[in-house]
């Protein structure tokens, strides 16, 4: 996973194909406002690796995440182990 600072999006590519969560970095928080990935992706788990690379970072900074996009919000529901790291 890479983390375009200066897009304020994180992305992962596989096989050729690119998953993407557009965020914004207020105080100690990553606000995540959409996820998408490129249709040939989808149904692989790539959207759900990225989350999982976007909760480690968050971990490693001391960070907090709040999801907004209906994706994000629908992930931390599913990932109970994520719970320390969503506000």
């Amino acid at each position: 996973m890479i983390d375009y600072t200066d897009l304020h999006r994180f992305e992962l590519t596989e096989n050729g194909h690119t998953v993407f969560a557009d965020y914004r970095q207020t105080d100690r928080r990553y606000v995540i406002s959409h996820v998408e990935a490129d249709p040939a992706l989808r149904g692989t788990g790539a959207a759900d690796r990225l989350m999982d690379g976007i909760v480690a970072l968050a971990r490693e900074k001391n960070l907090m995440i709040v999801p907004r996009c209906s994706y994000a919000i629908v992930w931390f529901k599913r990932r109970a182990d994520a719970a320390d790291v969503m506000d």
